[in-house]
């Protein structure tokens, strides 16, 4: 089963779906897609999908997942991360009209670069190649997440000390 989720944000991601939905259409892609479409105003028709699923929801679809593809929302990718897969991103882009501005483009492009866990994907082409591809790229990537809130902890934990003359 292949996932897809554009998140939340109000602006439709009708390109993303409409790519994935005529990949399943022209057998592209043969596996079953369940996609949580948002705002979109397309509806898929080789497709399940819903709007939006609760969390709980989500998590069960990312872990049944082969392939997860998203938006370039960071809670969107990192969610897979967590889990373990290494998700397929195609940033929003606001010459589409999908976003406001091009940060999920920048974003994203600077976490493939810093941690090598994404897998981008802004057209159509390199898309195909990355879900036709997805076992080999993924070979060589760590869906690791560094998370900083130990490292947070401590420090607010030595300033408090500091303040008050305490030794840590």
């Amino acid at each position: 089963m292949i996932f897809v989720t554009v998140g939340t944000h109000e602006q439709p991601f009708d390109r993303l779906i409409k790519i994935i939905d005529h990949l399943v259409e022209n057998h592209v892609i043969s596996e079953r897609v369940i996609m949580q479409i948002g705002y979109g105003k397309y509806l898929p028709k080789y497709c399940t999908y819903e709007r939006f699923f609760s969390y709980q929801q989500i998590i069960k679809n990312i872990k049944e997942a082969k392939i997860v593809i998203t938006h370039g929302g960071p809670s969107s990718f990192i969610l897979p991360l967590q889990i373990g897969k290494i998700p397929i991103v195609v940033p929003r882009e606001k010459r589409y009209g999908e976003h406001v501005n091009d940060h999920q483009v920048e974003f994203v492009s600077m976490v493939e670069q810093r941690k090598k866990n994404l897998i981008v994907a802004r057209d159509e082409k390199t898309l195909i190649r990355s879900i036709e591809s997805y076992g080999t790229l993924v070979r060589n990537l760590s869906s690791r997440v560094d998370m900083n809130n130990s490292q947070f902890n401590f420090d607010i934990k030595k300033i408090v000390s500091e303040l008050f003359g305490e030794e840590n």
